[in-house]
């Protein structure tokens, strides 16, 4: 398998794992030292919860909270990712050396994005979501989930496309828990290789996530074994990245199931 690991790196008041714990610039730059240490291929620096409930901040809000940490960061030589749906925080970050822009609304909130990437030849995370984040989880429904995504992801891939994104720097997101129930996410979780067709890199993104409460009812900081076994699941069924809180826990985890699958 060839699984790359993507890193988070919250710095937001809000989000519901590691909220306030990287606000402060010397703690996020060290969190981020020692996730690469631990084998990530990417950090992915966030500026915005998008939490269920979650309200968004300004641009200008947005690009205090992740500037500082995402200059030094890169100096590191890491391959940074930036977890935004603003053009604004896209354009800049990818100027200052980011890689990679992680849109959650999949270009819906801000098409532009598509620009920006194509502009430094960056890549572009296409995730789905219904609705927004601030009302997304208030009674999600789907016929064909499945099927919704796909055609998505078709229809956004081709609008990353025409704004001259490569193929190649192109990776889908089906949104795990972002405007999804408990059904919803295994039915995904259990079909991950239909979206393969689509022939672009899949991410997956569970780590820590109410899935695994719901499940197992285990508190946001108790989920580092449905975690690792979301993971897992998802390397199997093909999942070119997964983003986790826990690198060196999934890192193992995987050069296990890489050795013994």
């Amino acid at each position: 398998m060839t699984t790359k690991i993507m890193g988070i790196l919250n710095i937001t008041p809000n989000s519901f794992s590691d909220g306030s714990l990287y606000l402060d610039t010397e703690d996020a730059y060290r969190h981020a030292a020692k996730m690469l240490e631990d084998g990530a291929d990417i950090i992915d620096i966030g500026g915005e919860s998008s939490r269920p409930g979650s309200r968004p901040v300004s641009y200008r809000e947005e690009l205090d909270r992740i500037m500082s940490t995402l200059e030094r960061v890169v100096k590191l030589g890491a391959n940074v990712s930036i977890d935004t749906t603003k053009s604004a925080v896209a354009e800049e970050a990818l100027r200052l050396g980011a890689c990679m822009i992680n849109d959650i609304s999949g270009l819906r909130f801000d098409p532009q994005i598509a620009r920006q990437v194509a502009k430094y030849d960056a890549k572009l995370v296409i995730m789905h979501m219904q609705g927004i984040p601030e009302t997304m989880q208030q009674n999600p429904e789907y016929e064909d989930i499945i099927g919704e995504i796909s055609d998505f992801f078709e229809k956004q891939a081709t609008i990353a496309l025409q704004a001259g994104i490569k193929p190649d720097n192109l990776i889908l997101d089906p949104g795990i828990g972002f405007g999804k129930r408990l059904e919803d996410n295994t039915v995904i979780l259990k079909n991950l290789d239909t979206f393969l067709n689509l022939k672009y890199p899949i991410m997956i993104g569970a780590s820590r996530k109410s899935i695994i409460g719901d499940i197992t009812q285990a508190g946001v900081h108790d989920r580092l074994p449905g975690s690792l076994a979301i993971a897992c699941v998802a390397a199997i069924r093909g999942a070119d990245y997964i983003r986790v809180h826990d690198v060196a826990e999934t890192v193992q985890a995987l050069r296990v199931l890489d050795h013994i699958w």
